[in-house]
């Protein structure tokens, strides 16, 4: 099987990855922190005009049509960076329901503005029940006279409260956790009845509590056919998760990159201490789990277009799982060997330990994917030969 990049894809990943090198050291990234939204709205329009934001959609809609591979190229790039725009809430989830399941009025509405940087969308999915079973929604639609009417409220909505519109999941039929009755609505953030309170994340992203109540929807703002909406949401979850595990490799290759050279300079005793042995295996240990990370993170991303959504889903609770493991082992590591100084906000390797932390209960712990894991039977069956 061939692993090498494209000409087109060797071309974006320089481009990329020059951008951020350029515009993303730690210093600019704390004063986009301190931005109105918490990100930079200057740096939005560079990923518009590179086409980021338009990456994964079809060309009649502002896009490139780009895939899986092209989507790992960007988050590993953003990896390195810790970068804090909306990319995974508006491009990966907002963006890839609306190309999943929306109408073509819906599409041709939506996507090309998403592509231009005009529109940012967030994903109100999760409530506080839930834990991190897709199908516990709470949240009900009911039909009136003139379309529908929401209630309810999702938690830690990523980017939900500078997002224009949210994409909002709720149940129009069946028992909390059913997986038929799901529907999913497009809400204008700034509509009656809508209560955001955003708060800044442990890893200097965004997220918003948000309130729904008595919320009037028309009948065309329901995205794909109400009630079948959990296959969808499946779908791009499990983009999210090979999207994640691509930024996580790259903010593990740049934690091991910071890690070696503070050991090729700290010095103790009058040398460097990257010349003490028992420092020299844990250095090679960082390297071993991030090849490992990596390897899963390319596997999620090949099995994106697998056939079979049980298949799919697998490969991405066990990728997701070696990428948890890996990142809190690097993360763990990384912060040891730099001593007193690793653990200090003015300091860049901690802030690459939190986004680990944070990144361990997205869309599932490793607990939740170990378990989802070995009631499918394991990524390799028993009897397999």
């Amino acid at each position: 099987m061939d692993f090498d990049f494209s000409a087109e894809q060797r071309m974006l990943k320089e481009s990329v990855e020059r951008l951020i090198a350029e515009r993303y050291d730690f210093d600019q990234r704390k004063q986009y922190m301190r931005e109105p939204a918490g990100f930079s709205r200057a740096m939005w329009a560079q990923y518009a005009e590179l086409g980021l934001l338009g990456l994964p959609f079809a060309e009649k809609y502002g896009g490139s049509g780009g895939g899986g591979i092209e989507a790992m190229i960007v988050m590993e790039a953003f990896g390195r960076g810790l970068t804090l725009e909306p990319y995974l809430a508006t491009v990966v989830l907002g963006g890839g329901l609306v190309a999943l399941a929306g109408s073509e009025a819906q599409r041709a509405a939506i996507l090309p503005r998403i592509a231009d940087g005009s529109l940012l969308l967030a994903f109100a999915h999760g409530e506080p029940q839930a834990r991190y079973d897709l199908a516990d929604v709470a949240t009900t639609a009911r039909r009136d006279a003139d379309g529908w009417i929401i209630e309810g409220s999702k938690s830690f909505v990523a980017h939900g409260d500078s997002a224009d519109k949210l994409i909002v999941s709720a149940r129009i039929d069946g028992q909390r956790r059913d997986a038929r009755g799901i529907a999913l609505f497009i809400v204008d953030a700034a509509a009656e009845g809508v209560q955001r309170r955003g708060y800044p994340t442990q890893d200097g992203l965004r997220a918003a509590e948000i309130r729904l109540s008595n919320v009037k929807l028309r009948s065309s703002d329901a995205l794909g056919e109400p009630g079948k909406a959990l296959p969808s949401i499946q779908q791009v979850s499990d983009r999210a998760l090979a999207a994640i595990a691509a930024e996580a490799v790259g903010a593990m290759t740049a934690a091991h990159e910071i890690t070696v050279e503070y050991l090729k300079t700290r010095k103790q005793f009058g040398v460097a201490i990257g010349t003490f042995q028992a420092l020299q295996h844990r250095a090679v240990d960082i390297l071993v789990n991030l090849e490992q990370a990596r390897s899963m993170a390319l596997y999620a991303t090949m099995m994106l277009d697998e056939a079979d959504p049980a298949e799919r889903a697998k490969a991405i609770s066990a990728a997701t799982v070696q990428i948890r493991r890996s990142g809190k082992f690097i993360g763990q590591q990384a912060v040891q060997l730099h001593g007193g100084i690793g653990m200090t906000l003015e300091y860049k390797i901690g802030h690459y330990f939190k986004r680990f932390t944070a990144m361990e209960s997205t869309l599932g712990d490793t607990d939740h994917h170990l378990a989802a894991l070995a009631r499918a039977g394991g990524l390799i069956a028993a009897n397999a030969s």
